[in-house]
């Protein structure tokens, strides 16, 4: 395929501010007959639709007309566009010249590969990496996802000693290339978990289905982050420790889910206990909601793990940490990645 399409899909809920900073940036860096630029409008109520129509007229505008969350609402607009590759890329991005080049011609020669993430810097301190995605995303033993350039709440400057590709467990959602048609053939984001680590979910299907998830410092952008909702929000902690069980329970091997799980619980009752002392009740009421909901879940959970297991013909753990990130960085104190692997 020499002049592959190629389908930029900006998901947006009231982000018309985000869409007049970021947006001239995609607009300028991707030019390109095969390319198109198309914002997915998630049932906005400010004035996200004039923006787009008076000021960027050559956007195309799916418009949603509600607020499917981010995993749904993808699967929505992604069902009404037809590429061979979709570049799932946040209102909150700021591009490169030649961000597009690497990414597709990794893919193009290489049909294993189902995702690619480039290089995510951040936009306010652009020597340093960006919370969500880094250098590209690994998951340890336990379920806890972390990034080459950033491990927990420690993000490193970038100074080139992540500059060569390699083979990740996953890719971000904030700017992720992803072939059409293993996206299609997993399922799509799983719409349940509305937002925060349904990328991670989508990856571990996508490789155990034999695909490859790849990182390329080649291509790079930078990312604002915390544009929907704060690192410190609630409703992010609560997202984020129940989608981690929730991708746990559907993507584990047999023979070591149960004892896996078990142990998580341990390490979810010592951060509830960390958050306790810190007299963040919030945060408290976040972990107790999201084991709530993971248990009330179980039925569905179990439903969707005996679908992907009847779909896939073998479980990998290529890319996988198999050591504990929490072990290694609190013990061990090994902030850096180069310093664990």
């Amino acid at each position: 395929m020499h002049n592959p399409k190629v389908a930029i899909v900006i998901l947006n809920w009231n982000g018309a501010k985000l869409l007049q900073q970021f947006l001239p940036s995609v607009i300028e860096f991707s030019k390109n007959d095969s390319t198109a630029i198309i914002v997915a409008d998630n049932g906005s109520t400010d004035h996200s639709l004039a923006v787009l129509s008076n000021e960027f007229p050559e956007i195309k505008i799916l418009d949603l007309k509600q607020n499917y969350g981010f995993a749904r609402g993808y699967n929505e607009a992604l069902k009404q566009i037809d590429a061979d590759y979709f570049v799932i890329l946040n209102s909150d991005v700021e591009v490169t010249s030649g961000w597009l080049d690497s990414p597709i011609r990794l893919m193009e020669n290489d049909p294993s590969i189902a995702a690619v993430q480039p290089k995510i810097l951040s936009y306010h301190k652009k020597t340093h990496f960006e919370y969500a995605g880094a250098a590209g995303g690994f998951i340890d033993r336990f379920g806890y996802p972390f990034c080459r350039g950033r491990i927990f709440n420690v993000v490193e400057a970038d100074t080139g000693q992540y500059d060569m590709s390699t083979e990740i467990f996953w890719a971000t959602g904030a700017c992720m290339f992803v072939r059409a048609t293993p996206f299609r053939a997993a399922g799509g984001f799983d719409a349940d978990f509305w937002a925060h680590m349904e990328e991670i979910d989508l990856c571990w299907r996508l490789k155990n289905r034999g695909c490859q998830i790849v990182y390329t410092p080649e291509s790079s952008v930078y990312h604002l982050g915390g544009g929907t909702l704060a690192y410190d929000s609630p409703q992010k902690l609560f997202l984020n420790f129940r989608n981690n069980l929730w991708l746990l329970y559907k993507n584990l091997p047999e023979g070591k889910l149960f004892y896996i799980l078990f142990i998580r619980m341990i390490l979810d009752a010592v951060a509830a206990f960390k958050l306790l002392s810190e007299f963040n009740l919030n945060g408290i009421r976040s972990v107790l909601k999201a084991h709530y909901y993971f248990w009330v879940s179980l039925p569905a959970l179990h439903h969707k793990r005996k679908l992907i297991r009847n779909d896939i013909p073998f479980i990998q753990t290529t890319s996988k940490f198999h050591r504990s990130i929490v072990f290694q960085f609190y013990i061990r104190k090994r902030k850096r990645f180069g310093e664990i692997h």
